[in-house]
Parts: structure tokens; C-alpha cells; sequence
């Protein structure tokens, strides 16, 4: 990380993310402890049809100038809602999400 530079919190990439995505759900894991290196899992309808890249670099595009400056490593998982159902049907463990809906 540049000199100077303040690291990014878990908090401030969640906020980042929802703001372009307002729909996701997302979370965010600081895994090394050390402020730069994160893993991130979003999930929105938005990434419907999309190939992992192009969910890539939505999320990346949603935090422009931290990816350069303030994010050393962001492991992403993206998924759409039915996606995420189907991973927490397999019970794989890798996906820790809430997705009740409130009704």
C-alpha cells in the first residue's frame, strides 16, 4: 500500500459495493487481518446473465480508486439469489449468507 494511505476497512468496501449494487447482499472479510487483503460475497440479481468476469468487474467498478490505491487483494465469489440458493441447498460451507426475505 502507497505510503500514506490509509487502509480500507470491511465496512467502507461493504458500503462501496452497495452503493453501486443497492440491491446485493453483500459481505465482507478482512482474512488476513492486515486491512488489504479481503474476500468478498455478493450476491444480486443484477449479475443475472452475466459471465464471472463481467460480475468482476462490476464489483471492481463499484470501488475504482480502492482497488488501486487501498486494496492489495480482493478474493470475489458473485452470485445471483438463485445461485446462492442452489450453494446453500449443496451445503458447501463457502457461502454464509442470510437470505430470508422479510415478508
Amino acid at each position: 500500500m502507497p505510503m500514506g494511505v490509509e487502509p480500507i476497512t470491511a465496512e467502507e468496501i461493504h458500503s462501496l459495493i452497495k452503493n453501486a449494487l443497492p440491491d446485493a447482499q453483500v459481505e465482507v472479510r478482512d482474512f488476513t487481518g492486515g486491512g488489504d487483503h479481503y474476500e468478498a460475497v455478493v450476491v444480486s440479481a443484477a449479475f443475472a446473465g452475466k459471465t464471472k468476469v463481467a460480475r468482476h468487474r462490476m464489483v471492481y467498478g463499484a470501488l475504482q480508486e480502492a482497488m488501486v490505491q487501498r486494496i492489495h487483494a480482493l478474493a470475489l465469489t458473485t452470485l445471483t439469489p438463485e445461485e446462492l440458493g442452489q450453494t446453500e441447498e449443496q451445503s458447501s460451507g463457502l457461502v454464509n449468507l442470510q437470505t430470508r426475505n422479510p415478508r
